[in-house]
C-alpha cells in the first residue's frame, strides 16, 4: 500500500503549549523522546488514536502528527475500515481517520518506520506547500507549524 503524505502539524519540545512533551517525559509520551523514525501513537478523547512520526534525536521530546494522506492504491482495503468515507479523499483525511483506515492503535506505538514493513520514503515529489496555524488544539494555536500540499482535496478544512 502506498500512502502520500499531504497534511503534518510539527510539535516541538520547547515553548510549544500543544506538545505533548512540553512538560518532559511520561509514561505516555516516553516514544517521543527515543530516536528519530518512529511512531508516537496516543489515544485521545476516549475513541481516536493519533499518529506522529518522531524527529529529533534521542532526548528531544518532538514530532510531527500525521493530519492527513492520500491513498495511491488499496482503495477498498481502507474504505472496510472507513465505511463511512464518501470518496477516496475521505478515507484519511484527518488524524484519526489515518489511524482508523490503517487499523493503527496503541498497538504500534514506538513501531521503528526505518526498518519495518510500514516506512517513509522520499518520492522525490516537490508539491506546492502551504503552512499556517495548526488547528484543534487550545495551547500555542498561532504556530505556523502546519504543513499541507496546496488545493489537495484530501487536506482538513
Amino acid at each position: 500500500m502506498i500512502l502520500r503524505v499531504i497534511e503534518v502539524e510539527a510539535y516541538m519540545d520547547v515553548d510549544d503549549g500543544a506538545s505533548h512533551s512540553r512538560n518532559g517525559a511520561t509514561p505516555r509520551n516516553q516514544v517521543m523522546f527515543g530516536p528519530a523514525g518512529h511512531l508516537y501513537v496516543y489515544f485521545v478523547y476516549g475513541m481516536h488514536h493519533c499518529m506522529n512520526v518522531v524527529t529529533e534525536s534521542t532526548g528531544r521530546g518532538c514530532a510531527v502528527l500525521i493530519r492527513a494522506l492520500e491513498p495511491m492504491n488499496h482503495h477498498s482495503w481502507l474504505a472496510q475500515r472507513r465505511p463511512k468515507a464518501r470518496n477516496n479523499d475521505q478515507l484519511c483525511n484527518g488524524p484519526a481517520k489515518c489511524c482508523a483506515a490503517l487499523s493503527v492503535s496503541l498497538n504500534e506505538n514506538g513501531l521503528d518506520l526505518t526498518g519495518t514493513e510500514m516506512w517513509l520514503e522520499d518520492r522525490n515529489e516537490r508539491p506546492l506547500i502551504e503552512s499556517g496555524p495548526r488547528i484543534g488544539i487550545r495551547h500555542s494555536k498561532a504556530l505556523p507549524w502546519r504543513f499541507w500540499v496546496a488545493g489537495h482535496r484530501g487536506v482538513s478544512r
